[in-house]
């Protein structure tokens, strides 16, 4: 039979029913039916449920399980019950996880001598109160029957979610977002002053503002609430509107203060456009920027300037490009217009292309629709992660004080001692010299099973406050062939069995990737390769450690953690030994004597702030939209296959806690699967529910700025490619194909798709 509709991965049983669904009878009998001995796809997963297939009698159907058969040695739904529950049972042995794609699967014998069908050792159930296929009536029965799942979504309809950004009411759109302080102007390139963050820029430094825009409810004013965090400037609350750009590229129209409320509240309306000369209508461009110059802050400086953002009236907030050379009166003079569609690469969380010479800086910005709660968690975050978590101190400007909270965090075994040291400028970290330590490495050990090396533990950790250090590793040398290169390492110390060397990643986009449906994920997997287009991505479950539910793995370079919030907790507790409430143990082999958390156990606050930071990250808006090459470049992406892991687009979630992250369209390039990338890619650490050749898919999103933010390149797990043709030829295994078609392209060809991923 073919594909069920309910769902990719597909369970290839020769299974069958041997009692009919609407059989009044007490006890089940064999069925002769010669069907029974097809093999056909009986059992098929959606959105991590388990349901009937095709070769089912009721397709689509949910799958049940009943909590007192844990444990129990055979099905204890028996006689009568059977009439209500009906067994799936199995004629002949059932194929391996490998075969189906689904994990955990077995058997189990019945009183009878029956053999039925088991997920995680609890037989499954169809249940007679079903009458349809959007039926899951038996959920929760008796507080003893609930819905077979693979895996649990991570959000879902009753998931508590934070205000909206932007709501419509009879009266008006309303727009609520958040802002920080600025040294500059957004178009002032000889400063290079616009990106970058001051000191204290944690303190009484962000703003919520409200635009209440009623030009599309029959009003004629858009007026602007701000809520600072300290008292502004009497003299100086300025909130700019339209760009002129004449004497200076900061220079406005309309210059006007805002009015106090009160000591932390402001507003300003505004109702004419002196660009076009008459008042403002649906679809102006009204560019703004607000000052926070601070009345007598305790700390650092009082005169900011603010984010320069582009407002379309009855729209909302979006993500701009300047036209035009300024000083040139026959061109726009760098005015400010939308970037087009197809470069939201990150959705609402877009920023604008940069024009103040900061390359470096791209990966630290805020995104662009960032919510009027999330701002001070958001410059709180980043507080925690350019700390030391030995000493307290910040690595930028050396006035920012001690952060007393996160002082002697730092555990007795680790790799690095602040989060920024391995992920500098949030950026992909470069290989050092020949025999120098791999501090912005993250090396995984384990034995032959991939089970922790027991004088090592999961992650060899090469710094010691007290004691002798696990071990050290560098490259020692490397081997070069056919224009390609890969590293020979040296270890000091402990010599693992079995390792997987990592490099430091990129940060941006997380929070976009945590929050795609795990449904459209589902949507892509294919590991039986039944579309036989040589492609076998698979999904990866792991556990969440705070619920103990099986979920979608989507972080690191394995897919080994399923949120942005254990991923971040994993790497306090393997990287720096910080301790969290999400793993609150160390690292330690089980024959380690020289492991122990020499620290106090971070808050959850400044967990949750780092997890806030790192998730709301804004992505730079794709450029090039226009170049020929990057477009005919875009066009080959395609032809040759790279689209088939690399997905160009989704729409996240509309049950994400952050308003920031629902329901936008983004162009990761992921597939967040995992895929065989051939034995020239294999490590030699296998890991529970992923070989040593297989690799999550990488985004592509910020790939182009790979370059400025991290002052050269490399790409792959360990940073062996020097650049994307490299990377590109590095591919085999189920990307063998692409790879290929990739390589009798032209120089030209091949030019035009890397000219078109540095786009991106």
């Amino acid at each position: 039979m073919g594909f069920s509709s309910f769902g990719n991965n597909v369970v290839r049983y020769s299974l069958f029913f041997l009692v009919s669904f609407f059989s009044a009878c007490g006890g089940a009998s064999t069925s002769s039916d010669s069907n029974s001995q097809i093999d056909k796809n009986e059992v098929v997963m959606k959105n991590g449920l388990l349901l009937g297939g095709d070769g089912s009698v009721k397709p689509g159907f949910s799958l049940y399980v009943y909590d007192l058969d844990k444990g129990a040695a055979s099905s204890q739904c028996i006689k009568s019950c059977e009439n209500t529950w009906v067994p799936l049972l199995v004629k002949d042995g059932l194929p391996s996880d490998a075969y189906t794609g689904i994990e955990n699967l077995g058997t189990a014998t019945r009183d009878n001598g029956d053999v039925q069908v088991t997920h995680d050792a609890m037989p499954l159930y169809f249940y007679i109160g079903d009458v349809s296929q959007t039926d899951a009536t038996g959920e929760g029965f008796g507080g003893l029957w609930w819905q077979a799942r693979v895996y649990e979504p991570l959000y879902h309809a009753g998931t508590i979610l934070e205000p909206a950004t932007q709501e419509v009411t009879p009266a008006a759109l309303i727009t609520r977002f958040a802002d920080r302080a600025r040294d500059r102007h957004a178009r002032e390139d000889q400063f290079s002053l616009y990106d970058h963050y001051l000191s204290f820029y944690w303190e009484h430094r962000t703003a919520a503002v409200e635009i209440v825009d009623t030009i599309g409810s029959g009003g004629n004013t858009i007026t602007f609430n701000v809520t600072t965090q300290w008292k502004l400037h009497p003299l100086q609350a300025e909130l700019r509107f339209f760009y002129r750009g004449i004497g200076t590229v900061a220079e406005y129209h309309d210059n006007g203060s805002m009015t106090p409320i009160d000591a932390t509240h402001y507003t300003r309306s505004v109702s004419f456009n002196p660009k076009t000369g008459a008042p403002i209508k649906l679809g102006d461009r009204l560019e703004f920027e607000m000052s926070q110059f601070l009345d007598a802050v305790p700390n650092g400086r009082n005169n900011y300037y603010g984010t320069t953002y582009l407002y379309i009236v009855g729209q909302g907030i979006v993500p701009w490009e300047a036209r035009g050379v300024f000083g040139d009166f026959a061109t726009e003079r760098e005015d400010s217009y939308p970037i087009a569609k197809a470069g939201w690469l990150g959705g609402g969380t877009t920023l604008p292309y940069q024009y103040s010479n900061e390359p470096t800086d791209h990966f630290m910005q805020m995104a662009t629709n960032l919510s009027h709660i999330n701002g001070q968690a958001f410059v709180l975050g980043r507080r925690v992660h350019h700390t030391d978590f030995g000493d307290g101190s910040h690595n930028e400007a050396v006035t920012n004080p001690i952060y007393t909270p996160l002082a002697n965090k730092l555990g007795n075994n680790f790799i690095n001692r602040a989060c920024v040291s391995c992920h500098a400028k949030n950026g992909r970290a470069l290989p050092v010299g020949l025999g120098q330590p791999l501090r912005q490495y993250v090396i995984r050990v384990g034995d032959e099973k991939g089970d922790p090396d027991p004088l090592l533990g999961s992650v060899l950790q090469s710094q010691i406050i007290a004691g002798v250090p696990e071990s050290d590793v560098s490259i020692s040398s490397w081997n070069e062939a056919n224009g390609l290169r890969w590293p020979n390492y040296a270890f000091t110390g402990v010599t693992p069995s079995h390792y997987s060397v990592r490099i430091a990643p990129q940060l941006v986009g997380m929070g976009l990737l945590e929050a795609i449906d795990e449904a459209d994920i589902e949507d892509l997997a294919d590991p039986n390769d039944f579309n036989g287009d040589g492609v076998s991505g698979r999904m990866r479950y792991v556990a969440d450690v705070a619920t103990g539910q099986a979920k979608l793995g989507r972080f690191g370079w394995k897919a080994s953690q399923p949120s942005v919030r254990q991923q971040v907790a994993a790497a306090f507790n393997t990287d720096m030994g910080v301790m969290t409430s999400l793993l609150p143990n160390p690292d330690c082999g089980s024959q380690q004597t020289t492991c122990d958390n020499t620290g106090a156990e971070l808050a959850d606050q400044q967990l949750d702030e780092l997890s806030a930071y790192v998730s709301l990250l804004g992505i730079r808006a794709r450029r090039g939209l226009q170049d020929p090459l990057a477009l005919q470049g875009e066009v080959l992406f395609n032809e040759v296959g790279c689209a088939s892991c690399h997905t160009v687009s989704f729409q996240t979630s509309a049950f994400h806690p952050h308003a920031e992250l629902r329901n936008q369209t983004i162009q990761p390039y992921t597939d967040l699967l995992l895929h065989d990338m051939g034995e020239g890619l294999a490590s030699t650490l296998q890991e529970s529910g992923a070989s040593g050749a297989e690799w999550r898919t990488t985004p592509l999103w910020g790939i182009g700025l790979t370059a400025g933010v991290s002052g050269g390149e490399a790409y792959l797990h360990d940073g062996r490619a020097r650049n994307l043709h490299e990377a590109i030829m590095w591919h085999g295994g189920e990307s063998e194909l692409s790879k290929w078609k990739y390589s009798v392209l032209s120089q030209a060809g091949q030019g035009a798709i890397i000219a078109f991923l540095k786009t991106l």
